[in-house]
């Protein structure tokens, strides 16, 4: 019989296989160390899973298109924002952040809005959440918060002291409590959900001259939130709701689609604003500073094959292109270490390599060798040398921008200003929704003991006494106890209530 090479079963280096239901075996059943497939089936098996993301652990994703519609060149020298029309190539992917890969899509959680833009100039990356703050403001103290937010290590269990243990003796927290423990902690979806860089960057123009900026991704779908009710039934009857609704729209070309905005701000307001430009606990408010319609993206293709395109998928905020930059935003500061080094520790040293992290524009530099290279038959990999003509882009060197101070472990202290947005932000909830959010509280800080019930029910209580006394009554707690640790610093606060 003709057989098509075609489909031919054969090993993992080519050679043909008879079949693949029978090991090979002594007449009584036992397995022959000879049978050399059979090791290769199973040693490859024991090593498909690629380690599992400490946090973003569950996450989908999906193809996309940017489209420039306003030129920003007065901005940035960035060739993605300063040619309208332009278009470009970009992926996403959308998270949840405590869970593991098996978890439910719906829980309460922020979610992870990461954006990759394979650009004329190299891969951006645009990693953040739907969330537009964040919970600390020193990466210092991220191991600590995510240890306090995942299982309890010695019986594997959540555990609610140890998740509001962590929130009440970290006040600037409050602000993104709020907005978790809000309806927007459980978006209808991926789709129905803004994005934000988070984080402050810098961008400069030709000119050399510098600017802060934020991002926002505007959902053209609208926001759509889950109560915990419903969020709970969902996850319940199908924990991957959020993607496979997302994966669905997509396949019956329903492409969802994001506008993107940005907030400006020169140095010399970062210098006189009332909040802290770079604390990503706090927000820049939108009447001081607009947001700027830059573009729309629109996410049009599924990934063919979801461990290739979206598990392996690798998102940095260092990946940056001349005209964007850093700023003195203690927590990107932290990023831009922490994620590509997570990468290469689950994906390997050169995991730009996989297709998906490629970028479209060429690459050249005399990195070689490690997990994953690719080698050109190049004998020069070293610089300087004098075989080799090799060129540098001036234009991608950020402004020089000051620096004012002395090194230390500069302490920032809590104080009265951080509570003022997440006051604001109760405040501009209406009924329902403040509603929602005190239920929402009570449901998890019942959980944990009275003493921190206490502790973080004061931080409440000093952004604005209504939200303390409607979670206080809510809890049966005592409301003048609650007003006199409102009182206090964190230090006494904290003595009090151990």
């Amino acid at each position: 019989m003709d057989i098509s090479k075609k489909n031919t079963m054969t090993r993992t280096f080519g050679g043909d296989i008879s079949q693949d239901n029978f090991s090979l075996t002594s007449s009584d059943g036992r397995i022959l160390l000879q049978d050399t497939y059979l090791i290769e089936k199973l040693a490859h098996f024991n090593r498909e899973r690629i380690p599992e993301r400490v946090v973003h652990a569950k996450g989908w994703g999906a193809h996309g298109e940017f489209i420039l519609t306003h030129d920003m060149s007065k901005y940035t020298l960035a060739k993605i924002f300063t040619c309208v029309g332009k278009k470009t190539e970009m992926l996403a992917r959308f998270s949840t952040v405590a869970g593991g890969r098996e978890s439910s899509d719906t829980a309460r959680d922020p979610r992870g809005f990461a954006l990759k833009f394979y650009t004329d100039d190299g891969i951006l990356d645009i990693v953040g959440n739907n969330t537009p703050v964040f919970f600390i403001r020193d990466p210092i103290k991220f191991p600590d918060f995510i240890h306090s937010q995942k299982k309890n290590p010695v019986n594997n269990l959540i555990d609610y002291n140890a998740q509001w243990d962590f929130l009440s003796l970290t006040p600037e927290s409050l602000n993104q409590v709020t907005i978790l423990f809000s309806d927007q902690g459980t978006p209808y979806g991926f789709r129905f959900m803004d994005g934000f860089g988070t984080d402050t960057f810098t961008w400069y123009n030709a000119k050399g001259e510098y600017f802060f900026v934020k991002y926002h991704f505007i959902s053209e779908q609208g926001l759509k939130n889950f109560t915990a009710e419903e969020a709970e039934r969902v996850g319940g009857e199908n924990p991957d709701f959020s993607g496979k609704d997302l994966f669905t729209s997509i396949e019956k070309g329903d492409f969802p689609s994001w506008v993107m905005k940005v907030q400006i701000m020169t140095p010399e307001q970062a210098k006189t604003y009332r909040f802290d430009p770079f604390d990503t606990t706090k927000t820049w408010y939108e009447e001081d500073f607009p947001l700027i319609e830059v573009g729309k993206f629109t996410l049009n293709r599924n990934p063919k094959n979801f461990f290739n395109e979206i598990e392996q998928a690798a998102f940095c905020p260092a990946n940056m292109v001349p005209g964007i930059g850093p700023s003195q935003d203690k927590m990107l500061q932290g990023r831009m270490f922490a994620y590509s080094d997570t990468q290469r520790h689950r994906l390997g040293t050169n995991f730009q390599r996989i297709v998906v992290n490629m970028p479209k524009s060429p690459v050249f530099n005399y990195q070689v060798d490690g997990h994953l290279a690719n080698n050109t038959d190049n004998p020069i990999n070293y610089f300087p040398n004098s075989m080799q003509p090799v060129y540098f882009n001036p234009v991608s060197e950020e402004p020089p921008q000051p620096i004012i101070g002395v090194i230390d472990r500069h302490i920032v202290e809590i104080k009265d200003i951080d509570f003022v947005q997440p006051g604001d932000r109760y405040r501009a909830f209406n009924d329902e929704e403040k509603e929602h959010l005190i239920s929402n509280i009570c449901a998890s800080l019942k959980n944990a003991e009275k003493r921190i019930q206490y502790r973080q029910c004061a931080l409440f209580y000093k952004a604005d006494k209504d939200y303390g006394t409607r979670v206080a009554n809510c809890l049966s707690l005592n409301l003048a106890q609650v007003a006199r640790l409102s009182k206090m610093n964190d230090a006494e606060r904290a003595y009090a209530t151990r």
